[in-house]
C-alpha cells in the first residue's frame, strides 16, 4: 500500500489542483511501479509560510522581499 506525501504552503491551491495532484501521484504510482491504485494513498499537507523556511527565511518574508 503506498502512501505519498505532498507538502505544500498554504497560498491558494484550488480543490481542482489538490484533486490533479492526487490523481497525477497515483496515476505515477501505477504506471512506474504497477501498484494498485485502490490502495495507494495521497495525502496533501498545507503549510502556513510562516511555517516553511528556505535559505534562513520563512516563506512569508521571501514572498515579500519577491524573491
Amino acid at each position: 500500500m503506498p502512501y505519498v506525501n505532498i507538502k505544500i504552503t498554504r497560498e491558494g491551491a484550488t480543490q481542482k489542483q489538490k484533486a490533479q495532484l492526487i490523481k497525477g501521484a497515483t496515476d505515477l504510482l501505477v504506471d512506474v511501479l504497477g501498484k494498485n491504485p485502490a490502495t495507494t494513498v495521497v495525502v496533501i499537507d498545507e503549510v502556513e509560510t510562516d511555517n516553511w523556511g528556505v535559505a534562513g527565511e520563512t516563506i512569508t518574508v521571501r514572498r515579500k522581499a519577491g524573491k
